[in-house]
């Protein structure tokens, strides 16, 4: 998923707070809430503070950054006494109650994080048992319990039931339909007029399948089984670079390539994904789309390599930064989980120390990496060939040998008659 948390979903949750808001009368605007000084990024975090928080924090952790204590103790303070999260609760010393709208993606961004940090079972625990306590009966999740199932949730728990150790395909509904069951059914049909083997948010009311590519990006992870921090596969394991959508049994595996096979085609031509222009905007371009272009990054390297990713990779090196400037750290955290999954270096991405970048945005972390990426180069290379630290080291020794001698023969002069 996207910074944006997919457009659907956030709209989605928009519509409940309207409908909850409908039975009132004009009520004042809620002010703005007061940023906690443990919470990543400076911008309202009423809609995505959790997931922006989740972002920072598991990036953070790919780079070996240790995140500030007090980083980690607002997200954990953010989950209710049930397990789930909400969005962003803006007094977590309050009690949740039936009206707090607990969110499916906040939740399982949450449980990645703090399954990569560690240190945090019985959060970690409470949050895989809510999510599967809201689990629908096709298998799959909706953006809050109770909504219809849809590609990008389902594709996050997904992620986040791998990440705690446990076995999505086992985690069955009372019908016995497991995630996996509902990811394959958003997977657009190979003979599909447009967007065959992409993946859908959700069916609209027809029943068709439209192409989105935040949810194919999402779905080619979870069809991987593997998370937002997921790493490229092995050359040793790479499979032929998939060009075409392939039928057959439709499989979780088959899913995700087919869906990687889209996302190829599409960014063949011109190395980044598109937002369509929003209805009644003046300008009727299609702007690039950074998020997803980041998430396809890590989806492709995932699925077929580094290599694959190449492209788009390099457009991102190009083009990225002002937009994670302008957006904060779940844009940073999009661009060091592209870089972990290409094995490039997050500290000199097209010029710019994502790490450093990610780390101002929040807390000062406890203890993180400030050697450019050419420093450590270095380092490896002078590792390797014996010298570094060892060299210093071995100075020291001879030098504290002959400073010993001097001192002996100074004793024996001074002991002569």
């Amino acid at each position: 998923m996207t910074l944006r948390r997919s457009a659907a979903a956030v709209l989605a949750a928009s519509a409940v707070l309207c409908a909850s808001a409908a039975t009132a009368a004009v009520a004042a605007p809620s002010p703005t809430p007061v940023i906690p000084s443990g919470l990543y990024g400076e911008k309202d975090p009423t809609y995505d503070g959790v997931w922006r928080q989740s972002l920072a924090l598991l990036a953070q952790d790919t780079v070996g950054v240790e995140p500030a204590a007090k980083a980690v103790n607002w997200l954990v303070g953010q989950q209710c006494d049930s397990g789930g999260f909400a969005s962003f609760r803006a007094d977590a010393a309050e009690a949740c109650t039936s009206k707090t709208m607990l969110d499916s993606n906040a939740t399982a961004a949450a449980v990645q994080a703090l399954s990569a940090l560690g240190g945090q079972d019985a959060a970690v625990k409470k949050g895989v048992g809510w999510l599967k306590g809201v689990q629908n009966q096709d298998g799959g999740w909706g953006y809050n319990p109770g909504s219809p199932s849809d590609a990008n949730s389902t594709s996050v728990v997904i992620g986040a039931l791998a990440a705690a150790g446990e076995k999505p395909a086992g985690v069955k509904s009372k019908k016995g339909k497991s995630p996996y069951d509902a990811l394959v059914t958003f997977s657009v049909p190979c003979d599909a007029k447009t967007g065959g083997g992409a993946f859908a948010y959700q069916p609209d009311k027809s029943g068709k399948l439209a192409p989105n590519a935040d949810a194919t990006a999402a779905g080619v992870l979870a069809g991987l089984g593997q998370g937002l921090d997921a790493r490229a596969k092995k050359p040793a394991d790479k499979p032929s670079k998939p060009v075409t959508c392939v039928k057959g049994d439709l499989t979780p595996a088959r899913a995700a390539a087919n869906g990687a096979a889209h996302l190829d085609a599409v960014l063949a031509k011109s190395g980044h994904l598109d937002t369509p222009p929003m209805p009644g905007a003046e300008d009727t371009k299609a702007q690039p789309d950074f998020g997803n272009t980041a998430d396809a990054v890590v989806a492709l390297a995932a699925q077929g390599g580094a290599e694959q990713a190449s492209r788009p990779l390099e457009w991102l090196e190009k083009n990225a930064a002002d937009w994670a400037k302008e957006n904060g750290p779940a844009a940073y955290a999009q661009l060091v989980f592209a870089a972990n999954a290409t094995g490039t270096d997050p500290k000199s991405f097209g010029g710019t120390n994502l790490v450093t970048a990610l780390n101002a945005t929040g807390p000062a972390p406890e203890a993180a990496a400030t050697k450019s990426g050419e420093d450590e180069k270095k380092d490896k290379k002078d590792s390797g060939n014996g010298f570094g630290d060892w060299w210093l080291v071995a100075i020291l020794f001879v030098a504290s040998v002959g400073v010993g001698i001097l001192f002996s023969g100074r004793k024996k002069k001074n002991q002569q008659p």
